[in-house]
């Protein structure tokens, strides 16, 4: 008798459908689909032999992550990072989806032919499947429903100067144009929400260009002068500006990216319960450090939103775990990488690259911003969430079940149910390890996570029922990435 071929994983603890329970899970190797899932530990004599079967017990089976937040930056900036690095590193991490942001790269995806350039560009470079955001721009709403088409998962744009002049920031006179086009669009529209208040004088929109910052009060090495100069209400501001907007495309679902803020978490719960579709992210770079910790110079840490107090960040953990009524829906990397030397380090901080002048070193305003963290994000979250009494369950929730709805892949992304990928990660939730260069597989081993034990280590990583990564192994003698471009247009 002919059996299709299948693979079998099976342990005490697996994180099916939200809820932690023994299983079974049968995947076709044909498919990479999930065929059938069994609520118990099967044995190996319960299938056909020479079928591969293992027992991960006690291992945690959790869905791949889906993390719906990462700068790859390929093509133009491939020296920052790119599509074979990046999506090496999501796999050591558990993270079997990523979805890319439309800015690094040059060009930008904010045109299909942009698009088409990023899609060329990953062609046979990505270790765990990939899906692409699109953005909005001045000028660029005439290319918005054909990039809808072309199977964007939705589009992002920035209220504040992007660092990037290929990027420019929207207006609202921009916005409202982009609402009335993307309005019946199955899409999210993304907001990068930063925006320097109105001050005496300003008239009409010009309040949402970038201005240049006023001299900072303080040391340009000293990280609280740097957060000073970012402060809440320019979150506060941005996410009214909004929420004062939605009403233009009701039915259009908005997302605040990069959540930092807990003064801004009123306002879009506010708006929430007046029926307005609007969601949140936070990072697990605001989940797990501190403004109180940040060492003179280290701007490792420098990032906008800015990393906040301690205080701050006990707000967001507080909200995150108030569960299904949380306005955080969803805990993403915002991997936003670059080369070392862009980030002025002093010599004495790890991942100082190259001695900088004596002006700039450790500068927190001229550094650039983004945190490198894909890959490491579920054992970040796991080491501080122990402190927070968090569950597997809420990780599943938050960086898998959620992540893949945002993006609209729910349909087969973020769950272990039949008929969804069979994408997998095996995890040790005792296990630890320390952060150093051989587990910082992005480009560049700059971050702020170096040194620092975390507790919870990805043994396995599975794409759709194929092995792609496993802990003290790598990547083994496999000759081809095996992730897919995820290009089928949303259907919500």
């Amino acid at each position: 008798m002919h059996h299709r071929p299948i693979t079998v994983f099976a342990s005490s603890r697996a994180v099916l459908s939200g809820k932690i329970t023994a299983a079974t899970i049968v995947i076709s190797l044909v498919s990479g689909k999930i065929t059938s899932i069994f609520h118990s530990v099967l044995p190996r004599t319960d299938f056909p032999t020479g079928t591969p079967y293992v027992d991960y017990s006690p291992y945690l089976i959790l869905p791949g992550l889906v993390d719906a937040h990462v700068h790859l930056n390929e093509p133009g900036r491939t020296e920052w990072e790119g599509f074979w690095t990046g999506t090496r590193a999501a796999a050591f991490g558990g993270v079997t989806t990523v979805i890319d942001m439309p800015l690094n790269a040059i060009p930008p995806t904010t045109t299909v032919t942009g698009l088409k350039e990023k899609v060329a560009a990953a062609h046979g470079k990505c270790w765990v499947d990939v899906g692409f955001y699109g953005g909005i721009v001045p000028g660029n709403v005439g290319e918005l429903k054909e990039l809808v088409k072309a199977g964007v998962k939705g589009f992002k744009g920035f209220l504040i100067d992007s660092g990037v002049k290929e990027f420019p920031a929207v207006s609202s006179a921009d916005i409202e144009l982009v609402m009335a086009e993307l309005a019946n669009e199955p899409t999210t529209l993304l907001f990068h929400a930063e925006m320097i208040p109105p001050i005496p004088g300003s008239v009409g929109d010009g309040v949402q260009c970038s201005l240049e910052h006023l001299a900072p009060v303080g040391a340009s090495n000293e990280y609280s002068t740097f957060l000073a100069s970012r402060p809440a209400s320019f979150e506060i501001c941005a996410i009214s500006e909004v929420l004062s907007l939605a009403s233009l495309a009701p039915e259009l679902p908005l997302h605040i990216v990069h959540l930092s803020a807990v003064e801004a978490i009123p306002l879009i719960r506010k708006a929430q319960t007046s029926g307005v579709k609007i969601t949140a992210e936070t990072c697990f770079h605001y989940l797990s450090l501190a403004a109180e910790s940040i060492q003179h110079g280290d701007t490792r840490h420098k990032c906008c939103p800015p990393i906040r107090t301690q205080s701050n960040q006990d707000g967001l953990w507080d909200e995150l775990l108030r569960g299904e009524d949380s306005v955080i829906e969803t805990v993403v990397s915002d991997h936003s990488p670059c080369t070392p030397i862009l980030k002025l380090l002093p010599p004495s901080i790890s991942g100082s690259s190259s001695p900088s002048s004596q002006d700039s070193e450790g500068d927190f305003f001229a550094a650039w911003g983004g945190v490198s963290s894909v890959g490491l994000g579920l054992s970040v979250l796991w080491t501080e969430g122990e402190k927070h009494g968090i569950t597997a369950e809420d990780v599943v929730r938050w960086c898998c079940l959620n992540t893949a709805k945002q993006v609209g892949l729910d349909h087969e992304k973020g769950d272990l149910r039949v008929g969804l990928d069979g994408d997998v990660a095996i995890f040790d939730d005792e296990a630890t390890f320390e952060v150093g260069t051989d587990t910082m597989l992005f480009r560049n081993k700059c971050s702020p996570y170096q040194g620092k034990i975390l507790k919870g280590v990805v043994k396995e990583t599975w794409v759709r029922g194929q092995k792609v990564f496993e802990r003290g192994e790598g990547f083994g003698s496999r000759a081809c990435p095996v992730g897919r471009l995820l290009l089928d247009p949303r259907k919500r």
